[in-house]
């Protein structure tokens, strides 16, 4: 199992809306003989590219899958179907199809008897589908927040200056993580102060992400902005009475109502035009007062911060506006990963009370 999540990791950023999966198949002697991963939406599964592999030596053996198989017909055949049609004896599946379109494999597969065991690795298997569970079960984008700060929590200096707070080694690590988005959001502030790119560049083979700007006012990105120069998609949201002339032609414009409460726009109403645009994964790269308005609304599901080994003492801190104002309402993290990256520490974490699946 540990091995067919390797292996749906390399779907990540390429099968968006569709879940990454990874598929391994040994033989009757409990030999692999196929792998496979699910490499483009509308192209094979996992399955199919594992029972491919293994040809005629899949029959008797077991099929260990990352996501229940699927039961139903898409773009493509059900996996389920597949698998029986091998001759597959047993399968071993990590993480349950909380899509009601899709699920209903593992009952296709006892009603043809093949066994079935479900749990294995079921927690490793859901983070790195998270995204994709997230858009299944809420509706809305699974909410990645990225920042590089200094050991002292300061984005930048009192001047205002801030490039490079981190190293070129951690600066590369978050093109990766664009890389493995379906898009990239910064607000007004950003716009104006750091005309920010967005795009990705120095990933093989990346597909680009959508660049988003939250510009309430229709004021920040302007004509010869970087973010609209064509190296990928760009969609401007504006207040619903905004001026968006000046767009028109260089980036999509979707129109949000204000927030209920405070400025900027409603989160929700944003997430919801994303979803809809089969949005599944965000990377929030904005500053301290977006990343505040996120947190306040629950909206952030996974936390990655780059600590450069330096002190400021001064200057905008990572976060604002989260509305916590007591350390009993401290939104509690848990940690799920801490790496060098150059000279920098990266701290990987989710929300303390995210679910844990329980492993079997």
């Amino acid at each position: 199992m540990r091995r067919a999540i390797e292996l749906a990791a390399r779907g990540l950023g390429h099968t968006s809306p569709n879940p990454v999966v990874g598929c391994v198949v040994l033989d009757a002697a409990g030999r692999t003989v196929g792998e496979g991963w699910h490499r483009r939406a509308g192209g094979p599964h996992a399955e199919v590219h594992a029972l491919t592999a293994a040809g005629p030596a899949a029959r008797g053996g077991t099929a260990v899958v990352t996501l229940e198989p699927c039961a139903h017909t898409g773009r493509t055949g059900p996996c389920a179907e597949a698998l029986i049609a091998a001759g597959v004896a047993r399968v071993v599946y990590a993480v349950a199809d909380p899509n009601p379109r899709a699920a209903g494999g593992a009952a296709t597969l006892a009603a043809a008897g093949v066994e079935v065991v479900v749990g294995p690795l079921a927690a490793e298997a859901a983070e790195g589908n998270a995204a994709w569970l997230t858009a299944v079960r809420h509706g809305r984008p699974h909410v990645h927040w990225k920042y590089a700060a200094t050991l002292d929590g300061r984005i930048a200096a009192a001047d205002g200056t801030s490039r490079w707070i981190t190293s070129p080694e951690s600066r590369a690590d978050v093109h990766r993580l664009r890389a493995e988005s379906d898009a990239v959001l910064v607000g007004s502030g950003t716009a104006r102060a750091d005309d920010p790119h967005l795009a990705v560049r120095g990933v093989p083979g990346a597909r680009q992400p959508l660049r988003v700007v939250l510009d309430t006012t229709g004021t920040a990105v302007k004509p010869g902005a970087r973010v609209l120069d064509g190296a990928a998609a760009t969609l401007v949201a504006v207040a619903e009475d905004a001026p968006a002339a000046h767009l028109a032609g260089h980036a999509e414009v979707v129109r949000l109502p204000r927030a209920a409460h405070g400025p900027g726009l409603d989160l929700a109403a944003l997430l919801a035009a994303l979803h809809q645009r089969e949005i599944r994964s965000l990377l929030l790269e904005g500053g301290p007062t977006l990343a505040g308005a996120f947190a306040a609304a629950g909206l952030v599901d996974r936390v990655t911060g780059y600590l450069a080994p330096a002190l400021l003492g001064a200057g905008p801190q990572v976060l604002a506006g989260a509305g916590i104002t007591t350390i009993a309402d401290a939104l509690r993290l848990r940690v799920t990963g801490v790496d060098r990256i150059g000279p920098d520490l990266r701290v990987s974490a989710v929300p303390a009370n995210a679910p844990v699946p329980k492993e079997s």
